[in-house]
């Protein structure tokens, strides 16, 4: 009999609260409520610790309509498969069980050669585990397919992006399930530095150029860690009908440190 696998918090404590309470006021702190909601195809958000860039994140989702399911794409920042998907079972956070909809991730396991069934990379693995709360806290019920990927060939982003658009669309989900990209941008620069590099990246963003993307992170440079979860989004999101994206809110750590010799650079952006 197959045991069912649950995926325990990894940072809560450290990058955000682990008390059911205190994260909840958190969020509800960071999340405008008044904030016009749009229907978006995806989504880029931050996963630094929320004091520094849980704002980025919050006013980004709070844009969003929240959908029944999510694709979360993510670097993997530890040792494991460069591609993992964790196909069955919960996550857990202090707000409840997250739901993985299983038959959404072997379709997409499926189609693709590229992607492992395998949960262990998941465990202790933060990109991923920082932004669900925000998510959870907006759809308490959303089901979830959770992906990690590490810097590959642009062709790999490109395979992976083709099986989760597919998937989608055979199981009729296009219009219930958001693809949700999980990036911090530029790390340990000036501020100045960071502002530049970034807006670099942004740009390429915007235009929904993948491509673009990738050779503007090598190009400049870029210590942007989820680079190619942002490429897989991008590319995904442009089958299943994208034409648009937006920067929903940027900023640096050195706005909470005051230190503006060594920043890390956080990007929301919105995929319509």
């Amino acid at each position: 009999m197959y045991e069912t696998l649950i995926r325990k918090p990894a940072v809560c404590g450290q990058f955000y609260a682990s008390s059911t309470q205190k994260l909840k006021e958190d969020l509800e702190r960071l999340i405008e409520k008044r904030a016009k909601k749009e229907a978006a195809i995806g989504c880029i958000l931050p996963h630094a610790g929320y004091i520094y860039s849980g704002s980025v994140a919050g006013k980004t989702v709070a844009r969003l309509k929240i959908k029944e399911n999510a694709v979360l794409i993510g670097p993997n920042h530890r040792a494991g498969k460069a591609h993992s998907l964790m196909s069955q079972g919960f996550w857990l956070t202090p707000l409840g069980r997250v739901e993985i909809n299983s038959s959404l991730a072997s379709s997409i396991m499926s189609k693709s050669a590229h992607l492992s069934d395998d949960a262990s990379p998941h465990s202790g693995e933060h990109s991923l585990e920082v932004v669900m709360p925000f998510l959870q806290y907006l759809k308490s019920d959303i089901k979830i397919v959770p992906i990690l990927v590490t810097e590959s060939e642009f062709s790999v982003y490109q395979e992976i992006a083709q099986s989760i658009a597919c998937a989608i669309r055979e199981s009729n989900l296009q219009d219930s399930t958001l693809i949700v990209a999980s990036s911090d941008m530029t790390h340990y620069e000036t501020c100045e530095s960071a502002n530049n590099k970034d807006k670099a990246a942004i740009r390429a963003m915007e235009k929904l150029d993948a491509a673009e993307l990738i050779n503007t992170v090598k190009r400049l440079n870029i210590s942007m860690c989820g680079a190619a979860a942002a490429a897989i989004a991008l590319l995904t999101a442009k089958i299943l009908g994208a034409k648009s994206a937006e920067l929903a809110s940027y900023q640096t750590s050195a706005e909470v440190t005051g230190d503006y010799r060594s920043v890390v650079g956080y990007a929301g952006m919105i995929i319509k």
